[in-house]
């Protein structure tokens, strides 16, 4: 079509283009040209209430799972969009903050690590890498629950007492070049199994190999 303005931004790739105009429709059509607005009606509507068990994951599915409709944008990336958007961009946006510290962003490393130390298969939840690590009873699921058993304050006061997005955070550091560098393929041959004794999740790890 002649008429057609995806091909025309000089983008790194076609699949950008649409992801960028799927976005912008979204925006328009959807938000009504209002994302701020936008954010804060569907987090208002999923809000039960603060004491209630679900809270957190039902606000953070109430703006992540109609994003994730966009072209081309996973669950993933989104998450990791949302975080930095929900919990930096104000802090007396209470619902922003609480939905922002559920946004669990699931990579390769975090499966993996999931995997390999035995976290999965304690929870019956063993699954190849993919939409099922954000899928009920997956990966994202079980980080929450975990979160919920950890005290953040104890790590900065002025984190939420449940925090999930930072438990995810520090599983990836703890995994990746750019953190600790310590539970990833480089480091392990999975086909062994783990031999670093001095890995300090050493003695509680299951040490699971492929």
């Amino acid at each position: 079509m002649d008429g057609c303005a995806v091909p025309l931004p000089r983008l790194r790739k076609g699949s950008l283009n649409q992801a960028a105009y799927s976005l912008a429709l979204f925006i328009r059509d959807v938000c009504d040209g209002d994302f701020v607005g936008w954010i804060d009606t569907r987090l208002t509507e999923a809000d039960p209430g603060p004491r209630a068990p679900e809270r957190g994951p039902l606000m953070r599915e109430a703006v992540l799972k109609p994003l994730c409709e966009n072209y081309g944008i996973g669950p993933k990336l989104w998450a990791m969009m949302l975080a930095d958007l929900l919990l930096g961009a104000d802090p007396n946006r209470e619902r922003w903050v609480t939905a922002g510290s559920w946004m669990i962003a699931v990579d390769s490393l975090v499966h993996n690590f999931l995997r390999r130390t035995g976290t999965l298969a304690r929870f019956d939840a063993e699954h190849a890498f993919g939409p099922t690590c954000t899928a009920p009873g997956g990966c994202a699921e079980i980080i929450g629950g975990l979160a919920c058993r950890i005290d953040a304050q104890a790590y900065n006061s002025d984190f939420p007492a449940t925090f999930p997005r930072f438990v995810q955070a520090a599983l990836w550091g703890f995994c990746a070049k750019a953190g600790w560098d310590i539970c990833n393929g480089n480091r392990i041959n999975d086909q062994v199994g783990c031999q670093h004794q001095q890995c300090p999740a050493f003695e509680v790890c299951d040490r699971r190999q492929n």
